[in-house]
């Protein structure tokens, strides 16, 4: 038997063992993943709640992946997370090496034509998602809003981090369609150093996630320090029976259909994603991995004790709510982009 001939038996017989999956396509996402570290970025400063979900998940995550790796996280703040996002997308390997959280606004902020986008949402390759993102804007017990109608009468100064952070698109949108008077007061490097600026009295009001509030200052909720006067999300979260959402604030329906499509937003919540171009074995692989590690009893506890919700989603149901947004009808593209504080 010639050499070539023997060469091309042993690379017929060698893809024939790939094609057939099973135990070497498994083997295949170990072998990688073994000894590597996996780079867990952050669109945000340290402190808010996409940061304190990125800790926890990165401490436990590796145990359930094949190979074990160690994933390190990596703080990318900027543009309201754009810096992150554009860096997975252009810059990091599509070997599913590395995993991101951002802004959960970030595939419509790319749908609407964000200044400095440079990512297709669709194609990255989402993992699965922790919680859904309830914000809430909250104001000082010394200020003049309080109340919720207070909030269409009287301005507030408002403490603002990035433009395309869920701080500044939640309250933009207030004031654009409902005409609220929140006056944002931008430049504020994460929501742990607005809130500073609210103790300080610099300003009346700030917008985060309800679990930064949580997380960072209970006892402001429980004391009566801040008034929360309105939530973004579809429905009132459990925590919150009496604050109404944006959507209830709308007062047409036309207002009310542009409100939920924007807060569609909540619903793609703490969600975790790779590259694009993850090898299938390795998708898998971190999908199936994050769904156990959803499960894990000692990882639930810790998110329980950072008291922080958690309201997991499959990287599947992710990656079509993502296409969905990607698919919005032209006519409510246009409606939206009015009120958008990154509309291009």
């Amino acid at each position: 038997m010639s050499k070539g001939i023997r060469i091309a038996r042993w690379l017929v017989a060698g893809f024939g063992i790939v094609a057939a999956g099973g135990p070497v396509a498994a083997q295949d996402a170990e072998t990688f993943y073994r000894g590597r570290n996996v780079d867990m970025i952050v669109g945000y400063p340290p402190g808010g709640s996409n940061d304190l979900y990125a800790r926890i998940v990165s401490r436990f995550l590796g145990k359930y992946i094949p190979g074990n790796p160690t994933v390190v996280l990596r703080n990318m703040p900027g543009a309201g997370s754009i810096v992150a996002a554009n860096y997975i997308y252009n810059i990091a390997p599509k070997d599913g090496a590395t995993l991101g959280i951002i802004s959960p606004t970030s595939p419509l902020d790319e749908k609407l034509g964000a200044s400095g986008v440079k990512f297709e949402s669709a194609r990255f390759t989402w993992i699965g998602r922790a919680a859904s993102s309830v914000n809430v804007s909250f104001f000082s017990r010394n200020g003049p809003v309080q109340t919720t109608a207070d909030m269409f009468t009287k301005e507030s100064k408002m403490a603002a981090t990035g433009a395309g952070s869920t701080v500044v698109v939640y309250p933009t949108v207030m004031n654009k369609l409902l005409k609220t008077k929140f006056n944002l007061i931008m430049g504020y490097k994460g929501s742990g150093e607005a809130m500073l600026a609210l103790d300080r009295g610099e300003a009346d009001g700030h917008s985060t996630s309800l679990d930064a509030l949580n997380a960072e200052h209970p006892d402001w909720i429980t004391n009566g320090a801040v008034r929360i006067l309105v939530q973004y999300g579809l429905e009132r979260h459990p925590l919150l029976p009496n604050v109404p959402t944006a959507v209830e604030l709308a007062k047409t329906d036309e207002q009310k259909r542009i409100m939920r499509l924007v807060m569609s937003s909540v619903e793609v919540g703490k969600m975790f994603f790779s590259t694009p171009g993850v090898p299938a074995e390795r998708t898998e692989a971190l999908r199936r991995g994050f769904d156990a590690l959803m499960n894990d009893a000692e990882f639930k506890a810790e998110v329980a004790k950072a008291r922080m919700d958690l309201i997991p989603m499959r990287g599947e149901d992710l990656q079509r709510l993502v296409g969905e947004v990607a698919n919005m009808p032209p006519d409510m593209l246009a409606k939206v982009r009015d009120i958008y504080p990154s509309g291009g």
